[in-house]
């Protein structure tokens, strides 16, 4: 028997006060459609009627879902490919600005999908762990990147050390068990670790402009959608500080294109790229607005 998730209350903050927003589309596998409700206490946006954990992979199985594929199929995913390596430079430079770890810091990686940020950070003599729940994405880094990654459960095992720093690149609208990985994270940052969780924002001008054809939206994948106020309040409420938030540029860019791809059926570059860019333009005077966020966090 299939098991469906029907929230009834806030999954982050618990409140009753929830109500129907929109309906998304599952563009990359099923085509199905889901409903997106909101929270009025905390405003975090979540899907409803997601499939069970052990159900859910079914939705990931799809050479367009590039986090697990790599693919290169598709002009935005080649545009994808283009920027990684400058992506991957500044998530290195932000953690090295934020650590101060002596010897050989140690770095967990949540959600590695196919190896390419645990791959670099290696190079850049750091000791990598990676924790990933698809198994094809796993093949994928051990062949094309020679790392290793752990399945999900390793996360919670009792032998597993602290890090130095802790990174989720969009991963944590992913996770079911979305209190028990806060907490879990909490017992495996050294004291003066740091945690950088990266998540879109819906409260971004390119969410805004797309509204149900936003590809950040991204159902049944993505069980939530947080606003910078819904990250503050689930971080307090697990004991967590936080000590910064980074706009993640690029990201307005893939986003916009992708989900002009998704509303007109065209290639979504030109028009897409401009709503990108006008999206960023906003965000310069108000950086929360960014299409995509990474929260710099303490315990």
């Amino acid at each position: 028997m299939t098991s469906v998730i029907q929230y009834t209350s806030c999954p982050a903050c618990g409140s009753t006060d929830i109500h129907h927003v929109l309906d998304a589309k599952d563009h990359t596998v099923s085509q199905k459609t889901f409903s997106i409700w909101a929270c009025s206490r905390c405003s975090l946006r979540f899907t409803q009627g997601v499939p069970g954990q052990q159900e859910i992979g079914a939705y990931y199985q799809s050479e367009n879902y590039i986090s697990h594929s790599n693919t290169k199929k598709g002009i935005v995913n080649q545009l994808y490919h283009l920027v990684r390596v400058r992506s991957l430079n500044s998530k290195r430079k932000l953690i090295q600005s934020n650590s101060n770890t002596p010897g050989t810091p140690r770095l967990l990686d949540i959600g590695c999908g196919t190896g390419a940020f645990m791959h670099h950070m290696q190079q850049h003599g750091w000791h990598v762990e990676g924790i990933e729940p698809s198994a094809d994405a796993r093949a994928q880094a051990a062949q094309q990147f020679k790392v290793a990654a752990h399945p999900p459960e390793y996360l919670f095992h009792s032998q597993l050390r602290s890090f130095d720093i802790i990174t989720m690149w969009h991963v944590l609208e992913h996770v079911h068990s979305l209190h028990e990985y806060m907490v879990r994270l909490r017992e495996l940052m050294q004291p003066n670790a740091t945690l950088f969780i990266a998540v879109p924002n819906y409260t971004s001008y390119d969410a805004s402009v797309y509204d149900t054809w936003w590809a950040a939206y991204d159902v049944p994948r993505h069980l939530y959608h947080f606003s910078p106020a819904s990250m503050r309040l689930l971080l307090q409420k697990h004991g967590f500080t936080l000590k910064a938030i980074q706009p993640m540029w690029f990201d307005s860019f893939y986003v916009s294109m992708l989900s002009e791809k998704y509303k007109t059926g065209g290639s979504g570059l030109v028009k897409g790229g401009l709503v990108g860019l006008l999206s960023n333009f906003k965000a310069a005077a108000n950086k929360e607005r960014c299409s995509s966020l990474i929260y710099v966090i303490k315990k």
